[in-house]
């Protein structure tokens, strides 16, 4: 009998998760990088969020 011959079976469908599981995650939401000290910013004051959505298109009126 050939591998080929044998029906197909969806091992992946079979194998049971825990979904509840207490350990560590494999990957975090959030990387420790992946902060404002990360992308450069020394403080939250020095955010450009106010000046970009106060700075609009002249066609917005």
């Amino acid at each position: 009998m050939d591998i080929l011959d044998e029906p197909d079976r969806d091992v992946d469908a079979e194998r049971t998760v825990d979904f509840e599981s207490e350990d560590t995650p494999v990957l975090p939401d959030q990387t420790r990088d992946d902060t404002a000290r990360g992308w450069g910013y020394t403080s939250t004051e020095d955010s450009n969020d106010e000046r970009l959505l106060e700075d609009r298109p002249p066609h917005w009126g």
